[in-house]
């Protein structure tokens, strides 16, 4: 039987190093990252069709996605950003239930649904629970200026565009505080999984 962990939280909270911890467990992860990616990739369509919508310009010499303009031309403008959701979000679902059939067919045991905007996009019906990464807000500013070097006006932008954490969390079945150290989040996130999977699995 395959069980399928929907894994979210907010930018900069944490989400890879917790989904890197799946894995190893021998989790199967479809990261949403990837598949955005991946249907964007030169002579696919999701590329070829938001190059008609946005012009030539979103396309660098060697025919990639210049994914920083195509950024600065939906930040901030909710009718670019909701024209690329409706060109992008259909298929980055179709891809993601194909990969998720494979896996349930193959019999994989446990999925990692890693999307950052899985409530968002109702990625939420195609699991059996959901796990949302956490951290303080102050903890979150802190690690988004340092990591993706914002000033701290931009990294709030960011942060607010997403649905707020807190939001979030009220609808997972788990959340994971990721204030502490690394080993504190592991124990957090085994602790609950094998809760989780052991009755489902041997009972």
């Amino acid at each position: 039987m395959t069980k399928v962990l929907g894994l979210t939280g907010g930018i900069a909270t944490g989400k890879s190093t917790v989904s890197r911890f799946l894995h190893q467990q021998g989790a199967v992860v479809i990261d949403g990252d990837l598949v955005a990616r991946q249907v964007v990739a030169p002579h696919q369509l999701g590329l070829a069709r938001l190059v008609a919508a946005f012009g030539p310009t979103i396309l660098a010499p060697d025919g990639t996605l210049k994914r920083a303009q195509l950024g600065q031309m939906v930040f901030g403008h909710p009718a670019a950003e909701a024209k690329l959701n409706g060109i992008l979000g259909p298929l980055i679902h179709q891809e993601i239930v194909w990969q998720l059939t494979q896996a349930r067919q193959a019999g994989v045991r446990l999925v990692i649904l890693d999307v950052p905007l899985l409530y968002e996009g109702g990625y939420e019906t195609l699991c059996d629970a959901v796990m949302v990464v956490q951290v303080s807000a102050a903890t979150q500013l802190r690690r988004l200026m340092a990591r993706n070097g914002y000033d701290e006006t931009t990294a709030h932008q960011r942060i607010n565009a997403q649905w707020p954490l807190a939001k979030k969390a009220a609808r997972a079945q788990v959340v994971i505080n990721n204030e502490g150290s690394v080993a504190q989040t592991h124990h957090q996130v085994m602790a609950w999984l094998f809760q989780w999977l052991l009755p489902v699995w041997y009972n």
